[in-house]
């Protein structure tokens, strides 16, 4: 039997709230209707009274779970897409990110951003929103790319008294699998070498890691071994880990479904660049989705955003110089 991201999401929020009475759930029809993509499906019937169905204001939904971790509960809110998540941004990055620095308590909310693309989504619904959130101090920002990681780290940020955004992939949902859930996890702040190589480092996130994955098992047929490293966490942001992949293949090659302006891909190119200059055989270079709001036709946007496709061409052409 096998279990898909989606419900390693439902296994975990179930987890959380048996473990724990502090830890409730907020958001727009998560009650009776189970959440726009299902993720608290029953939940509500299992957990009577704390599965409870919001206004239709983001602003408001996160203010309610600021109120209430103040006064010591552990909050857990969805956003139906990652998109709407801005109405709630000034709550989140002016209050629940600043609550701890400036009166010493703690605030303990997780925000699942429902991340990322999908076919025919176009640019309401599909955007990632890592980096924005990313570059305020005081939150955490996790974005699993497995189903061992959707549930593992979704428990921790549960668990972590500070704010956490919590970026699961649409894609992802129904289209990763595993066996099993997880008995032990790699802490929040660590990032995984996906794949050992020798030629070449690609670092990604999300469901850009298997489209990075599928190319490094692309290109081991021509000879080429791919080092891939799966952030897992990109604040905080494991740059050990990727210096050392720089270090042991002298190429570097950042991949990131969001737009280029400020992302992720900037800062970990930055870094190695800054910290790491002289490990470098070639210019790192990264590949992100093109500037530009997100199309709705799928052609349109399978060609927006990055692909297994185009992934290795970057990578063939770092290769070469």
């Amino acid at each position: 039997m096998s279990i898909t991201y989606l419900e390693a999401i439902r296994e975990a929020q179930a987890k959380a709230l048996a473990d724990d009475p502090r830890v409730f759930i907020y958001g727009q029809d998560v009650g009776a209707f189970g959440g726009a993509f299902k993720a608290t499906k029953n939940l509500a019937q299992q957990f009577p009274g704390r599965v409870i169905d919001s206004p239709i204001s983001e602003d408001a939904m996160v203010g309610a779970a600021i109120g209430a971790a103040i006064e010591g509960m552990r909050p857990i809110i969805e956003m139906q897409f990652a998109d709407f998540s801005t109405p709630g941004f000034n709550q989140i990055i002016n209050h629940a990110a600043t609550l701890y620095w400036r009166t010493q308590t703690p605030c303990p909310i997780t925000i699942r951003l429902p991340s990322g693309g999908t076919s025919g989504s176009g640019p309401f619904h599909s955007q990632s929103m890592e980096a924005i959130y990313a570059h305020y101090p005081g939150v955490i920002v996790m974005t699993p790319a497995t189903v061992e990681d959707a549930y593992s780290m979704l428990l921790e940020a549960v668990a972590i008294d500070d704010p956490v955004i919590f970026c699961e992939h649409k894609y992802l949902y129904y289209h990763l699998k595993a066996d099993k859930l997880p008995t032990e996890a790699m802490p929040v702040g660590k990032a995984r070498i996906a794949r050992a190589g020798r030629d070449l480092t690609i670092v990604a996130y999300s469901a850009m890691l298997h489209e990075a994955l599928a190319v490094a098992e692309e290109l081991a047929t021509e000879g080429t071994e791919i080092e891939v490293v799966d952030l897992r966490t990109i604040k905080p942001l494991d740059t050990d880990t990727v210096m050392a992949s720089v270090a042991r293949t002298g190429r570097l090659l950042c991949v990131g479904e969001a737009w280029p302006w400020g992302g992720v891909t900037a800062e970990v190119i930055a870094r190695v660049a800054t910290e790491g200059f002289g490990l470098l055989d070639a210019p790192p270079q990264r590949l992100n989705a093109k500037d530009t709001p997100i199309p709705y036709h799928p052609n349109l946007w399978s060609t927006h955003r990055p692909t297994a496709r185009s992934i290795a061409t970057a990578a063939r052409n770092l290769l070469r110089s």
